[in-house]
């Protein structure tokens, strides 16, 4: 192997096309590390016959996180695709549409002529970012916090109200984007997804699962009285809500799609990253921290590292024809960066919630807020309302 790490293999061109590279006549393929845990991952998947014949036998490979994946000519340690986590599988048994389906009458929306007076004005789009809303987070559990403040089940719906209201003021298009950035929940059994963190919290888990449930559908069911087609992007990994967030907006997709089939789309992203394309933008977005891996998140403030990080990401998915917006949230600051870099715009969302006692003790009383945009052919505007 070359000092750089890259190799070459022989791959057959169904497995090269898989991994995006350009077919050659000789199958000789040299390949990047990264590039090489792909193959590896495919051969993987390409063995489960034998995983299969595995579990016949009374052998039971789904139970163990790696595989050694043997042929004639090597012998590599891989991820194993059937292996699943207690959660993992815990999260797969809940069928909210078997909990549903018999319960929600589908609506039909109907607009008249005046319900979207801005539509003609060449608007493309709106959208709507919040994120960190920390459902069940209580930010002054014993009283004596440096700063007062509450966040209750109230002031989580006086909020939403303000929130629906601002996005109905800034309309000026019938599509709505509607992306939550993570940490929609403060945490489970009061810890976060990595343990040994503890949360003051004033829910316990199933308060807190109907509270989040309900902000998201009363927030839909408000919203889809002004917009035809609302498009919603739910990060679920972070490092605060994860497995339980994702249940949260697993039984919010459920319901909703059920209930606006022709109105509302809904994105679960388990993704620590993950793109879409909305007309002709590219919206690339991530938490800032994933439920188990990255000690250090994105920053605030991009340094030249995480630069060359999301250039990467660009690279590998060639998404250089758009307008890049890298949003993200976890740092519950509000700085938008549109100059360190000339391939992204690089956006850092504040936090929906108050700050957390320990913020408050050791940084600030910081400011809460969400940010609303419309989205032009050749140009945007920008809406931050501060609370």
């Amino acid at each position: 192997m070359a000092k750089d790490g890259n190799k070459r293999f022989h791959i057959k061109d169904e497995i090269a096309l898989l991994l995006g590279l350009e077919l050659n006549e000789n199958r000789n393929y040299r390949l990047t590390p990264d590039k090489q845990n792909q193959l590896y991952q495919l051969r993987a998947q390409q063995n489960l016959g034998i995983l299969e014949a595995c579990q016949n036998v009374g052998i039971q490979p789904e139970n163990t996180p790696m595989l050694w994946l043997k042929t004639k000519n090597e012998s590599v340690r891989v991820t194993n695709p059937l292996f699943k986590t207690p959660e993992q599988k815990a999260i797969d048994d809940i069928d909210f549409l078997s909990i549903f389906k018999d319960k929600v009458t589908p609506l039909k929306v109907y607009y008249s002529n005046n319900s979207l007076p801005y539509v003609a004005n060449g608007c493309l789009f709106d959208r709507a970012v919040y994120t960190d809303v920390h459902i069940g987070m209580d930010v002054n559990k014993d009283g004596y916090s440096l700063y007062d403040g509450a966040w209750n089940e109230t002031e989580i719906f006086k909020r939403l109200e303000t929130f629906v209201n601002e996005i109905v003021k800034s309309q000026r298009s019938k599509t709505l984007l509607l992306n939550d950035l993570g940490d929609f929940m403060d945490g489970f059994d009061g810890f976060t997804t990595r343990g040994g963190h503890a949360l003051p919290q004033n829910m316990d888990n199933q308060k807190a699962f109907d509270i989040g449930l309900k902000f998201k559908i009363q927030m839909i069911d408000e919203l889809v009285k002004y917009y035809s087609e609302i498009k919603v992007v739910n990060i679920c990994n972070d490092n605060h809500a994860g497995s339980f967030g994702y249940i949260v907006n697993s039984a919010f997709k459920t319901y909703i799609e059920l209930k606006y089939p022709d109105n509302v789309t809904v994105i679960n992203q388990r993704k620590f990253i993950d793109h879409y394309i909305v007309e002709n933008r590219c919206f690339i977005l991530t938490h800032g921290k994933d439920d188990k891996s990255l000690k250090f998140g994105f920053k605030a403030q991009i340094d030249a590292q995480q630069i060359e990080k999301i250039k990467n990401y660009i690279d590998e998915y060639k998404l250089h024809n758009y307008e890049i917006e890298f949003s993200k949230g976890d740092s519950h600051q509000l700085i938008f960066d549109l100059t360190s870099s000339t391939a992204f715009e690089y956006q850092n969302f504040g936090a929906f919630s108050p700050p957390s006692d320990w913020v408050k003790t050791n940084f600030k009383n910081t400011k809460s807020s969400f940010t609303l945009f419309n989205y032009y052919q050749n140009q945007k505007t920008i809406n931050n309302y501060i609370f």
